[in-house]
């Protein structure tokens, strides 16, 4: 697929009590184009998540990262030791659904404003990103959604409450999802438990599942990085997406 030129930015969005962050990659270029949201990991809009948003932008799409955990560690990049762990996980720990679902949402809306979007959404989500993706797909906007690695889907949901799998009947589009078999934090028996509920609620979806993928394998600048399931990965997101670009025909 042949790739365009991209612009990119670092804006800032209103979102319900504070103005976040994000990061822009617009294709360069007449047209409009569907938009999508990049869901970042616990270590926020680093290096490595700005260029998956770069990446998408290259394919036809005008992607942006917001920053999710902007109210507690406004600028975030972390890396990948375990102290940037431990920090990481510690910010995910104060973030709430609704809050994560009220920014998302303003990241969507500041698109539509946009001359070059057409209205037509998705999201990708990588580990803290892809399990809220799972919530994002929700919002009545997005009807395509790829979830990387989400944990804890179905034990708990960000801020408390229900596990966030018992919002599977309200997914508005299409979910795909990858799973590393390797993945010590998320067991094979929750994966079914996903694939169960979406099955019981009627959402077209489909699971990958890689042998000998560690959590983070599409990762390129982790040790667990896994250049077969990535690339296997990537290209199922790319036919996913390309539903978006269909619709506006």
């Amino acid at each position: 697929m042949t790739q365009l030129q991209v612009v990119t930015q670092q804006i800032s969005i209103e979102s319900p009590g504070s103005n976040i962050s994000a990061y822009l990659a617009i294709p360069e270029g007449a047209g409009q184009f569907p938009g999508i949201i990049v869901l970042q990991e616990i270590f926020g809009v680093n290096p490595h998540i700005q260029a998956v948003t770069e990446r998408i932008a290259q394919l036809g799409y005008v992607a942006i990262a917001p920053a999710l955990f902007e109210r507690v560690a406004p600028g975030l990049e972390l890396g990948y030791t375990s102290n940037d762990v431990e920090l990481g996980r510690s910010y995910a720990e104060k973030t709430t659904a609704s809050q994560l679902l009220a920014d998302i949402q303003s990241a969507i809306d500041y698109l539509k404003t946009l001359p070059q979007v057409a209205p037509h959404f998705g999201c990708i989500g990588f580990c803290f990103g892809g399990h809220v993706a799972y919530l994002a797909a929700t919002l009545p906007d997005i009807t395509a959604t790829a979830s990387f690695y989400g944990a804890g889907i179905t034990t708990l949901t960000p801020g408390g409450g229900e596990p966030s799998v018992s919002q599977t009947g309200a997914i508005a589009g299409t979910m795909y999802m990858f799973f590393g078999m390797d993945d010590a934090s998320i067991p094979p028996t929750q994966i079914a438990q996903i694939e169960a509920a979406l099955t019981q609620n009627d959402i077209p979806h489909q699971i990958w599942q890689y042998p000998g993928a560690q959590h983070g394998f599409n990762c390129d600048l982790r040790a667990s990085y896994n250049p077969a399931a990535a690339a296997s990965a990537w290209q199922h997101v790319e036919e996913l997406f390309q539903q978006l670009t269909r619709s506006r025909l």
